[in-house]
């Protein structure tokens, strides 16, 4: 097929020239999630500081054929002007998963002109990936993978990125790290899991693995897994010594996750932002309802799910009246619902704290991973308590884990919406 070669363009920059140069140098990453990294979410997490975000994983053969109108407008709509718009969404990495090189190059250059590169999902663990033959299960095809990076590499006016899961042994890790670098990726995202660590089986993240990779290659590299606290983004960066740390199911259910505590910090333990988790609800809906693109109702439902989550647990009612939600003009009844759950809130909150209780006096720890619960009109991670902590123990994996990494091997995670590829 004829395609466009990067001699049509001006010089595009590799590597760290790229990293510092036209993204900014960001450290704080919105990770590509499916039908959740939509450009409302990314506009939010923008303001809680994320400083790169990722659309969600897109599907080249999909995508490709110039037939496919319905699904470009859905996958990545640039006829509002507003995805990847330079006032409301940059910087910006596509995803797209593909096996078959011309779809992807074909994909990647209608949209190379509304991002800042392109990224190739190989982490994806879902089985839908394996029914379609992408993500982390194009893991033992290394030809392959190097042919669709080097297509994009060879072929566009933007870099080429890869984002992939860990191998069993260090050696092969790094040894498949060098080969994306090789074939032209020009930032790696290391998730620290295998592929056959999701849902049921998350565990925790190994972070030897994402440290061996940084120390082993010459271009950036992100880090991805077991953020679910501020803090942990900077034990992240220190331990792993990597350039930025992206995050998936934490910053879903807290979406200013990267953003520090606020002046006058009624909490002593907590170094992030952990507003009342209403207000986000109600600031994401009014981001939904002024965009001229559309949101998917999915994607806006599953996110009042996660966000308000530590409350609908208790407010039976308003879970309900969420999930009978139907149709594509709905947003009003979002906002009703999430402005009953702000009333309801401050009426705890209030009642709570009408003692004199700050809010580390109200912090309780959960018995089976020994994190920390907030109150439950702020936000917060969500994780799933297990059984006992053996069978815990037994779905980690960490070589050498320390006393804290311990209790995040306790964790099991839960997969978003379809089969999106999310993280702790």
């Amino acid at each position: 097929m004829a395609v466009q070669t990067t001699s049509d363009h001006p010089r595009k920059l590799a590597g760290y020239d790229f990293y510092h140069q036209i993204l900014g140098s960001p450290k704080l990453i919105v990770a590509p999630m499916v039908d959740q990294s939509e450009l409302a979410w990314r506009i939010l997490s923008r303001r809680y500081g994320a400083q790169l975000c990722y659309t969600p994983m897109i599907n080249a053969k999909m995508f490709s054929p110039p037939a496919a109108h319905a699904y470009r407008a859905q996958a990545f709509n640039t006829s509002c002007l507003e995805e990847g718009s330079s006032t409301h969404d940059r910087p910006l990495i596509v995803q797209f998963c593909a096996n078959n090189p011309s779809q992807l190059l074909t994909s990647a250059l209608a949209v190379q002109d509304h991002c800042d590169a392109i990224d190739i999902n190989l982490g994806c663990p879902q089985d839908i990936a394996r029914k379609g033959h992408y993500g982390s299960f194009l893991m033992d095809e290394w030809e392959l993978i190097h042919d669709l990076i080097n297509v994009l590499h060879e072929n566009l006016s933007v870099p080429v990125t890869a984002k992939f899961r860990i191998f069993p042994s260090v050696e092969q890790t790094v040894a498949y790290a060098k080969m994306l670098e090789s074939a032209g990726a020009q930032i790696l995202t290391c998730h620290g899991r295998l592929r056959t660590q999701r849902g049921q089986n998350t565990g925790l993240a190994d972070w030897s693995h994402i440290k061996a990779v940084k120390e082993a290659v010459r271009v950036p590299v992100f880090a991805n897994g077991n953020i679910l606290f501020h803090e942990d983004v900077e034990k992240c960066l220190r331990e792993t010594g990597v350039d930025g740390v992206m995050s998936a199911e934490g910053q879903l259910y807290n979406p200013a996750l990267f953003a520090p505590a606020p002046s006058g910090n009624p909490s002593s333990t907590l170094t992030g932002a952990h507003p009342p988790h209403a207000d986000l609800a109600l600031e994401y809906l009014a981001i939904v309802k002024n965009l001229k693109t559309p949101t998917s109702t999915s994607a806006v439902k599953g996110h009042l799910f996660k966000i308000m989550h530590p409350a609908l647990g208790r407010e039976t009612d308003l879970r309900e009246r969420l999930g009978r939600i139907r149709g594509s003009n709905v947003v009003e009844e979002y906002i009703e619902i999430a402005k009953e759950m702000k009333q309801r809130m401050e009426r705890d909150a209030a009642e709570a704290m009408k003692g004199g209780q700050l809010v580390d006096d109200l912090i309780t720890i959960e018995p089976t991973t020994g994190l920390r619960v907030l109150p439950h009109w702020l936000s917060q991670p969500y994780f799933r308590p297990l059984k006992s902590p053996t069978e815990a123990l037994k779905r980690a994996f960490s070589p050498i884990p320390s006393h804290e990494d311990v209790k995040r091997a306790r964790l099991s995670g839960q997969s978003a919406v379809g089969d999106t590829d999310i993280s702790l």
